[in-house]
């Protein structure tokens, strides 16, 4: 297939090409990964910059996406692509290829660092999805700032960059630019930008923007980062949000309240027990689902409202399809008791029949589904079965469906039990998702300037 980019695309390609370290803070569904192997194809073989080529990606992603845009492009169709990707020997004789890009997922960062030490080979890294690189403590970030100083070109593509505040932007433009922008080190990051919100005398557990900060920050990165959002650029069709209220029986209700209260919840067989703020919220949301795991990690059964909800939605479908998200196994298994014909996204075989119009339910956990599928040929109706306090979980996920190429108004259903968590995570996700935009907006690429 010939590629024809946008002008945005054009951009981005430039950008990479020009900019040693770049972030590509691009919404979902805009042509990261074709821009980027375009990027890629130049700096190989016109510019002669770079001679070993690492992309780091999900592990679906890793397994599926790049491998797949390279050879759907007639300009990048020749290069050749190794996945460093399952077992150790596996990984081993993928590296001995000889190969334009080796693709790793992102669990296997520290084993390449390890294996290598000294001797990387990559001139330039690709990360795709910078934002799973938020955490300066994981290990994941900690072997790649290792070796940060022997890459010569670095690339970081997301849609979302500050999926809960801005003290998530520090690791990512650490792996970019060696703490040139924000500082050397996280805690001098927060000292000079943020100050103590919530607190329990030494301990803190939550930092607020001082004063002018976020606009500081923004301008510290808008050199090297470049932001794009699809509504600034496609002619998507339009999205519909819609919250599906679900109701508990009075019953219900009550064991509800009485587990959020005592943080007990007693069965005959095993009690449902929350001994920590986090596991009384999750336990929560799984009752406000329909179920909880007990202290035996058996599922105790509490109504089956939010079933109900979806069959309500799969008739007013008609036969259309749906894509659930679900959020617990337990989860997973009263949705295929109920709907029969529902199929869980298990390989690349389902991504096929989704998008060949084979499959009536598709049941994915956004965690798993999240990052670089495209599903949008295959529907454009998903239903939320159970919420996610994750921001970036939740544009991910919705990207899968509201991207480009999509050729109908995307809804997207949230079933949301009343007087429960699930109310509490919609308007966390609308809060957090005002911060994020803010940033974005912030360091938009501006293509009248250039001209």
């Amino acid at each position: 297939m010939k590629f024809k980019p946008h002008q945005y695309q054009e951009h981005a390609i430039k950008h990479i090409i020009d900019t040693h370290a770049a972030g590509l803070f691009l919404d979902m569904g805009m042509g990261k990964t074709v821009s980027t192997l375009t990027a890629v194809s130049d700096l190989l073989y016109d510019y002669f910059d770079v001679s070993n080529v690492l992309v780091i990606a999900p592990l679906r992603v890793a397994e599926d996406t790049w491998s797949r845009e390279s050879e759907k492009w007639d300009h990048t169709s020749y290069l050749k692509v190794s996945k460093v990707l399952g077992p150790e020997s596996s990984r081993i004789m993928a590296l001995d290829m000889k190969a334009d890009i080796y693709v790793i997922n992102r669990e296997n960062v520290e084993w390449l660092v390890n294996f290598y030490g000294k001797k990387w080979p990559f001139d330039m890294v690709v990360i795709d999805e910078l934002s799973s690189f938020k955490s300066s403590k994981a290990k994941r970030f900690r072997a790649l700032k290792k070796v940060r100083p022997f890459i010569k070109r670095i690339v970081g593509l997301t849609g979302t960059p500050a999926p809960n505040s801005l003290i998530d932007l520090w690791p990512q433009m650490y792996l970019l630019d060696q703490g040139e922008r924000l500082g050397k080190t996280v805690t001098s990051y927060r000292e000079k930008y943020f100050q103590p919100d919530q607190r329990n005398r030494t301990v803190i557990y939550s930092w607020k923007l001082k004063e002018g900060a976020e606009k500081a920050i923004h301008e510290k990165v808008s050199d090297i980062c470049i932001s794009m959002q699809a509504r600034d650029w496609l002619q998507l069709p339009e999205r519909i949000d819609n919250i599906v209220k679900v109701r508990m029986t009075d019953k219900v209700k009550a064991k509800y309240k009485q587990l959020e209260k005592d943080l007990l919840l007693p069965f005959l067989d095993g009690d449902v027990v929350a001994d920590t703020a986090a596991v009384l919220s999750n336990k929560l949301l799984q009752l406000a689902n329909g179920a909880v795991y007990d202290e035996n990690g058996e599922i105790q059964k509490l109504h089956d409202e939010k079933l109900n909800a979806l069959e309500d939605i799969v008739d007013a479908a008609n036969g259309k399809p749906i894509l659930v998200f679900y959020s617990y196994k337990h989860d997973l298994e009263r949705i295929q008791q109920k709907f029969k014909k529902a199929k869980p996204l298990d390989s690349s075989r389902e991504i096929a029949d989704w998008n060949n119009g084979k499959i009536e339910m598709l049941l994915a956990h956004p965690a798993s589904t999240g990052h670089g599928l495209n599903l949008q040929d295959g529907g454009h109706v998903i239903v939320w079965f159970g919420m996610t306090w994750s921001l970036e979980l939740y544009q991910q996920a919705n990207a899968r469906l509201d991207r480009q190429g999509q050729k109908h108004s995307v809804i997207v259903n949230h079933l949301v039990t009343e007087g429960t968590v699930d109310e509490d995570v919609m308007r966390a996700l609308e809060g957090k998702a005002v911060g994020q935009n803010a940033l974005m907006e912030a360091v938009k690429a501006r293509l009248e300037k250039l001209a």
